[in-house]
């Protein structure tokens, strides 16, 4: 049976122990990111929505790397927003600079109402790559 182990970015936000979760559970060379927002390393939001998802990217990339993954690795992208309709925009051209080269992971976006006082939040499963 594969255990699951708990991966932390180095620069670990607040929300972590706040809430009580981790950043990522790796499972054999799985692994599962819990919801990335754009948090300051207090825990509080980014204010300005497209620094806020820049955040939240540089945030994904730094659990990605605790686990010796990166964007290219990601194979499924769950994106959650508070305004999907104001926010796709900005939050593409975003998205786009993070993510530009073929193939892409697949990507599912929600519309809710309410994330903590966050704009946004990125979830994704990534395959780990075999050590060298």
């Amino acid at each position: 049976m594969t255990k699951r182990e708990a991966i932390f970015p180095v620069d670990r936000h607040a929300l972590y122990e706040a809430h009580g979760y981790s950043a990522a559970i790796r499972s054999g060379d799985l692994l599962f990111v819990s919801g990335q927002v754009g948090s300051l390393h207090d825990g509080s939001p980014e204010p300005d929505y497209s620094l806020q998802v820049e955040r939240a990217f540089q945030n994904l990339k730094g659990v990605l790397a605790a686990a010796g993954a990166t964007l290219d690795d990601i194979v499924d992208v769950t994106s959650f927003h508070t305004d999907p309709e104001k926010q796709f925009e900005p939050f593409m051209a975003v998205k786009n600079r993070h993510f530009n080269t073929k193939p892409y992971p697949n990507w599912t976006a929600i519309g809710v109402n309410w994330l903590a006082g966050f704009d946004v939040e990125i979830k994704v499963i990534a395959r780990i790559p075999a050590a060298q």
